[in-house]
């Protein structure tokens, strides 16, 4: 190799400095810092959609149920009868829903269900983020008898 070949190999050799990797950190991280608080923010929206979407889930299988026993399960029986028969029902024809355990709501906890209920037949409704009534936002209860957002 001649001495011309040599300076173009090594100028092609050459790997990135330290300040234009900085420069590359700096604009990945204010991108970063631009984005993840919008990607965040509709974390919780779509686990408020998938409350409501559980809900309403749930309130087919109901009807089903009281399609099939002329009546809507009682507090005490609970959400339970939609997966295991309970005892003194007849033309029960379960399961009304297809998982062995009853989903939990996308926070982890369980729905709450009352029959007969305030506002119908049967209240089911989930707490949100906090478990606790009242709150906004992500924290805010999801409700059957209103319409999904």
């Amino acid at each position: 190799m001649n001495d011309k070949n040599r300076k173009r190999y090594s100028r092609c050799q050459r790997g990135f400095t330290l300040i234009e990797l900085m420069v590359v950190m700096i604009i990945l991280g204010l991108l970063a810092a631009l984005v993840a608080p919008k990607m965040f923010g509709r974390v919780g929206q779509a686990k408020q959609k998938a409350a409501y979407a559980q809900i309403e889930l749930f309130g087919i299988a109901l009807d089903s149920f009281r399609l099939d026993t002329s009546r809507y399960p009682t507090t005490s029986e609970g959400l339970q009868t939609l997966i295991t028969a309970p005892s003194g029902v007849e033309n029960w024809t379960g399961p009304y829903l297809k998982k062995e355990e009853l989903p939990l709501d996308p926070w982890g906890h369980p729905y709450h269900y009352e029959s007969p209920g305030s506002h119908g037949d049967y209240d089911l409704y989930s707490y949100g983020r906090d478990n606790a009534a009242g709150g906004d936002g992500e924290d805010s209860d999801i409700l059957s008898w209103k319409t999904s957002k």
